[in-house]
């Protein structure tokens, strides 16, 4: 038996496998306590512990502690001279227009920051020895006049030589055995002081509070007689057994979203799809990522409420547009929708649990695209009349009826997913048109296929159980460890031995780490190089599977870059002198294989007509469950409402949809049909 767990910011999924077999549920999150709704889920899905051997969970616990600023009381070391590298920050100005813009806020203050007299050179030389003895009486000095519960602690060029951090965490832990201990070498090998301090900082910040919350889930799970395999989702799409997670928090902040993207992939897959474009529509907000060749883009830096963090990551874009995200008027009178949400607590104003606020969730409602009366199976009621009162007040601002005001806000909703998709694909040099869109989450397949058409896309696909999706992806993903290393090397052939020797050194490492955690299977191995021309100031990644890196020459890996750099800017030098600045390895070893995400078997209830409003008009629709839908049936024509229990399916005039491979319900424009024909 194996179970996956997903806390989302309004509803917590599970997906359980048994036996060839597959079970979902779906019960709102609680996020003041979020193990709690996955407890929740798992009682609610009658889930016997000891017969689970692999359970997966995937949490926001480590991104909320950040935004929240709920994180642990922490101090840092760093070299002298560098004690106001997080204030400083980089010199871009995010809102140029802004006269009141500020930069973003550390999660420590300048008075929890601490110099040591130490410093390396880049080459990894000792500038300045660490004397032992001075390091130590600044160590209990610092440690004395503060109540901490971790410590960061970050070096100039620590990358190029860790042993004075390495001597410093060992000076911190004979005083304070209590305190978490986090080091950059650790958590970042890779130049650019500002981003490896972040990243330090925010891994100690997070660290205590994923150990408390990751040893209280397990305890609980325990008590139930739990005795399996425990994991958690990290942010690179691949998963880790839970106590090497507790060492490692920074890597689990976007576990939620990289799930679904894994599951996405996977599914597209099956389905017999290898580019698309996910679209992960949720309670509080959406998730579009690009997947070419069966697998999401990577990269090597992100950042959360502005503080940047170095850590492999799936390329993820976020807006703030998912079913509980607020509709609200600004100061010109424009309509606009999130990016704030009303969350699962108090929830929409439909939810009856005393939310005010209209949201996305509500405007569907009111305009018929959801029905109360089946929301979630029918496990949960949704107040109509709560929702259009929601409404009518921003209706009568705008001279509208509460139904085409929601119908205004699904729009915009619309169009800021469309950008989302747009910042991925087309400012990237993708053409979004050559891909699929795969909708999931409880409210993506409602809006795919008019975000669709807005891009130019021809084919939407909906996974059987599209609300749990993420759920499923947990199960689906490979047990994956990532190493990487800042070292500068020219593209020459004198340098081929080194460039090997670094890569190989790397691939050693990540799978000596993947064995001491028991997994033995031999692993997938890929690797990236951060690539510029000479006298560029950033780098652009070149992956591939490491045995194809290293087997390339000098000439190859130039015109390797050559192509990745003419994607991005659409220009290359042909053969100029480049050099490789950082190295990076992954290791990942696939779990067993799951069955197909396949639709309950139920009886079918008839296909009734209904009338729902969209698009500025009243239409006559289908309203029918997805059970009616079989494989091998003829596309049928929209417009169709499409209930499955977890999501609503909306397919509009002009659209068919048929059952593909794997249980996917494939959306077609009704003209792309008649070319396909035609040929």
């Amino acid at each position: 038996m194996r179970v996956g767990v997903e806390v989302g910011g309004t509803f917590t999924d599970l997906v359980m496998v048994t036996d060839g077999r597959i079970r979902v549920t779906k019960v709102p999150s609680t996020p003041a306590r979020p193990d709690e709704g996955a407890l929740a889920a798992i009682d609610a899905a009658s889930v016997d512990l000891s017969a689970v051997d692999d359970l997966v969970h995937g949490s926001t616990v480590a991104t909320n502690a950040i935004l929240e600023r709920k994180g642990a009381r922490i101090c840092l070391f760093t070299t002298a001279g560098f004690r106001d590298v997080l204030f400083l920050q980089r010199h871009s100005r995010r809102r140029i227009y802004d006269l009141f813009y500020r930069k973003p806020e550390p999660v420590l203050h300048r008075r929890d920051i601490f110099e040591i007299q130490e410093r390396m050179g880049s080459d990894g030389r000792a500038v300045r020895a660490l004397d032992p003895a001075t390091a130590e009486a600044a160590i209990r000095t610092a440690l004395a006049g503060g109540d901490y519960e971790a410590v960061a602690i970050c070096f100039l060029n620590a990358y190029a030589d860790p042993a004075h951090e390495a001597a410093v965490a060992e000076i911190v832990r004979r005083l304070r055995p209590e305190l978490n201990v986090t080091c950059s070498h650790d958590v970042c090998r890779e130049f650019r002081e500002y981003e490896r301090s972040s990243t330090t900082t925010l891994a100690a910040y997070v660290q205590p509070v994923i150990e408390r919350y990751l040893n209280r889930f397990a305890a609980a799970l325990k008590a139930g007689g739990h005795a399996g395999r425990f994991s958690v989702m990290q942010s690179n799409g691949g998963r880790l057994p839970a106590d090497a997670m507790g060492r490692n928090a920074i890597t689990s902040l976007f576990s939620g979203p990289a799930a679904g993207v894994i599951g996405a992939a996977r599914m597209a897959a099956r389905a017999g799809f290898a580019e698309v474009i996910t679209l992960d529509m949720g309670g509080t907000s959406t998730d579009v990522c690009l997947v070419e060749g069966g697998r999401p883009s990577l990269i090597g830096e992100t950042e959360i409420d502005g503080l940047p963090i170095k850590t492999p990551v799936i390329d993820i874009a976020t807006v703030g547009a998912g079913g509980g995200s607020l509709i609200w008027i600004d100061d010109g009178g424009l309509t606009r929708v999130g990016p704030h949400s009303a969350g699962a607590d108090p929830g929409p104003a439909c939810y009856g649990r005393g939310g005010k606020a209209a949201t996305v969730t509500d405007a569907h409602l009111v305009r018929g695209t959801i029905r109360g009366e089946s929301f979630l199976g029918g496990r949960m009621a949704l107040d109509m009349e709560a929702a259009a009162v929601a409404l009518r007040e921003q209706a009568g601002k705008l001279g509208l009826e509460p139904v085409q005001a929601a119908d205004a806000a699904i729009q915009i909703a619309d169009a800021n997913i469309t950008q989302a998709i747009q910042r991925i694909s087309t400012e990237r040099g993708k053409d979004p048109r050559d891909y699929a869109l795969l909708a999931f989450g409880g409210a993506g397949p409602m809006q795919a296929a008019r975000i669709a058409e807005d891009l130019g896309l021809r084919t939407v696909l909906v996974p059987p159980h599209a609300g749990v999706l993420s759920a499923w992806g947990l199960l689906a993903s490979d047990f994956v460890h990532y190493a990487a290393q800042t070292r500068r090397l020219p593209v020459a052939p004198d340098s081929l031995p080194e460039i090997r020797a670094t890569l190989e050194s790397l691939s050693a490492e990540v799978q000596a780490y993947l064995r001491d955690l028991g997994l033995t299977d031999p692993p997938r191995l890929t690797a990236t190089l951060e690539m510029r021309y000479l006298g560029q100031a950033f780098e652009i990644p070149v992956e591939a599977e490491l045995a194809a890196l290293l087997a390339m020459d000098a000439a190859a890996l130039s015109a390797a870059f050559d192509r990745a750099h003419h994607q991005v800017f659409e220009f290359s030098k042909g053969g100029g002198a480049a050099e490789i600045v950082s190295f990076r390895v992954g290791a990942a070893v696939a779990p067993a294989a799951l069955p197909d995400l396949a639709q309950d078997a139920e009886a079918a209830t008839p296909p009734r007509p209904i009338e729902i409003f969209e698009r500025g008009r009243r239409k006559a629709c289908t309203l029918l469950p997805r059970s009616a839908l079989a494989a091998g049936d003829p596309p049928r024509p929209g417009p169709l409402l499409v209930e499955d229990g977890t999501s609503t399916i909306y397919v509009p005039d002009g659209w068919t949809a048929a059952v593909g491979e794997a249980h996917c319900l494939v959306m077609r424009r009704a003209q792309d049909n008649q070319e396909d024909s035609s040929r």
